[in-house]
C-alpha cells in the first residue's frame, strides 16, 4: 500500500527534531504516510500555513492555538494540539554591553539561579530593558513576564519585541534589542556570533513548560481521524527514538543538514547534551533535561498546562479567568493523544490535569501500566498552580 502525503511546516529549531526525525528515520512510512517537511521563515508565516490549510500539520509555539481559543491574535480559526513535541528548550541571554555590565558587576553567570539572575540584570540594565522574542503569543513571552514580575525586574520598564529566531544574534548585535528569549540552537549562535552571552536555560523558570506542539486544524480532526492516528504515532515513535543517549549524535547529524537546520552539529548537540557555551570566553554550563522529547509523559498534553496559559493571557489581557481555562482545556485535546497510543506501548497518566509547579523532584503517578515517572515540575518562586481555583 502506497503511503498517504501528509504535509507539515516547522521552524528551523532543536525542537522540531520529532517531526524531521519521524521523516528520516521512516517512522512515518512505518505509519503508512509520508510526511513533507516545510520549513517557514517566521512563526507567523508557519501558523497562516497551517490555517489556510497549505499544510495539515505544524510544530506551532504551545500558546499559540491557546491564544486563537481566546479570540487573541485576529485568527479564529479553531486549532487542536495533539501532542507535545517538546518540553523546555529555551535560552535568555544578553547583549555584550549588558554582559559586560554584569561582568563588572562580579555576577557569575550561575546558569540556575532565575531569582539573582533578575536582581543583577536590574542592576545593570538601562532605563528601558528590551527583549526579543519569536513571537507574540509564546512560552518565550509567559517565561519572561512571569520571570521579571518575580524578581527586582519588576522595578525596571521592560518592553518585548518580535524577532525571528535565526535573526535573534544579528538584532542583539546592531542594538535593536538589548536580551532575548529563544529557542536553541539561535541562543548559542548568539554567542558563537560575539553577539552576547547565555543568562538562563528557560527551565532555571519553570522546569518542565510545554514548549512546543503538534498542532492540527479542528476540521482536519474531524475529517481524517484515521491520518491524525497514523501521524500522532509517528511523532511518538520518533520522541522515544530521541531521549535514547546513543541517539544524540546521529539526530545532531540529521538536525545540521542543509534541508534542517543547516548548522554544525556540534552547535546542535549543545541542546540535545544540555551544555552550553555561555560565553565567548567559552565557560561552560551544564543543565539536566534541557530539552525532552518523551521521558516523563513530555509529550503529552496536560490540560493543565494549557490553563496554565490561558490564565496568564487572561490576566494581561483582560479576559475572565474562568471562561479563558474552560476554552484553553479544550486545545490540548488529551482525548485524541489516548486514542491514537492505544495498543503502543505509551504509557498513558491516569488524569488528563495536575497541579502545575507542586513536584520537587521525580514522582511516580498513576498510568496506564503503573511505571509513569514525572519529572520535578516547579516555578522558581516555588508557587503552585492548581486549574479553575
Amino acid at each position: 500500500m502506497n503511503a498517504v502525503p501528509l504535509t507539515a511546516a516547522y521552524m528551523p529549531l532543536v525542537d522540531a527534531a520529532p517531526l524531521i526525525v519521524a521523516r528520516e528515520m521512516g517512522f512515518d512510512l512505518a505509519e503508512g504516510i509520508a510526511l513533507d517537511l516545510l520549513a517557514a521563515p517566521s512563526w507567523s508565516s508557519l501558523r497562516d500555513m497551517l490555517v489556510f490549510g497549505h499544510v495539515q500539520a505544524a510544530h506551532l509555539l504551545a500558546p499559540v492555538p491557546v491564544a486563537m481559543a481566546l479570540g487573541l491574535g485576529g485568527i479564529a480559526t479553531p486549532l487542536s494540539a495533539i501532542s507535545v513535541l517538546s518540553a523546555n528548550g529555551t535560552v535568555i541571554g544578553v547583549g555584550t554591553r549588558l554582559a559586560d555590565r554584569l561582568d563588572s558587576l562580579g555576577y557569575g553567570f550561575d546558569f540556575r539561579d532565575a531569582r539573582a539572575a533578575g536582581a543583577a540584570l536590574a542592576r545593570v540594565a538601562d532605563d528601558v530593558l528590551v527583549f526579543g522574542v519569536p513571537f507574540p503569543f509564546s512560552m518565550h513571552v509567559e517565561l519572561l513576564w512571569y520571570w521579571v514580575a518575580g524578581t527586582d525586574l519588576a522595578a525596571r520598564r521592560v518592553e518585548i519585541r518580535t524577532v525571528p529566531p535565526p535573526l535573534m544574534a544579528q538584532a542583539l548585535a546592531a542594538g535593536d534589542i538589548d536580551a532575548f528569549c529563544v529557542g536553541e540552537p539561535w541562543g548559542s549562535v548568539a554567542v558563537d556570533d560575539h553577539a552576547g552571552a547565555l543568562l538562563l536555560p528557560g527551565t532555571a523558570i519553570w522546569s518542565a513548560a510545554p514548549e512546543k506542539v503538534l498542532a492540527v486544524r479542528d476540521g482536519w480532526v474531524e475529517a481524517e481521524p484515521d491520518l491524525l492516528n497514523r501521524l500522532l504515532r509517528a511523532v511518538w515513535r520518533a520522541g522515544r527514538w530521541l531521549a535514547r543517549p546513543d541517539s544524540r549524535t546521529a539526530a545532531s547529524e540529521m538536525l545540521s543538514r542543509r534541508t534542517c537546520l543547516n548548522l554544525p552539529p556540534e552547535v546542535i548537540d549543545r541542546a540535545l547534551l544540555g551544555t552550553f557555551a555561555v560565553s565567548t570566553r567559552g565557560e561552560q554550563r551544564h543543565v539536566p533535561g534541557f530539552v525532552e522529547f518523551f521521558d516523563g509523559a513530555a509529550t503529552f498534553p496536560w490540560r493543565s498546562q494549557a490553563k496554565w496559559i490561558a490564565h496568564r493571557m487572561a490576566a494581561r489581557y483582560g479576559l475572565d479567568p474562568q471562561l479563558a481555562q474552560s476554552r484553553a482545556a479544550g486545545v490540548f485535546r488529551s482525548d485524541l493523544y489516548r486514542k491514537a497510543l492505544q495498543g503502543t506501548g505509551a504509557e498513558l497518566p491516569g488524569a488528563s490535569e495536575k497541579v502545575e509547579g507542586a513536584l520537587d523532584g521525580p514522582t511516580a503517578v498513576a498510568s496506564a501500566r503503573g511505571r509513569l515517572i514525572l519529572p520535578r515540575n516547579q516555578f522558581f518562586d516555588r508557587r503552585i498552580f492548581e486549574p479553575d481555583s
